[in-house]
């Protein structure tokens, strides 16, 4: 099987945000991470340009409709 590059589904504004899009991503069977030019957290002011969350490309349709019903139910 080859794998395909991820793609981003999203930019928040910390690696806190990141850490539970991803988790919630995760509980759904996706493959999911983040990543956040702040040098492992030590940095967060790094984060100006925003922390990007990452699926597999054949993931991208259900991350998007998951991230899409928190965003709608207010969270």
């Amino acid at each position: 099987m080859v794998e395909s590059a991820p793609v981003t589904v999203a930019i928040v504004r910390s690696r806190i945000e990141a850490e539970l899009a991803v988790g919630l991503l995760r509980s759904q069977g996706l493959r999911a991470a983040f990543i956040a030019d702040d040098v492992g957290g030590l940095e967060p002011q790094l984060q100006q340009s925003g922390v990007r969350v990452l699926v597999a490309a054949e993931d991208e349709a259900a991350a998007r409709r998951i991230l899409a019903d928190v965003d709608d139910d207010g969270s």
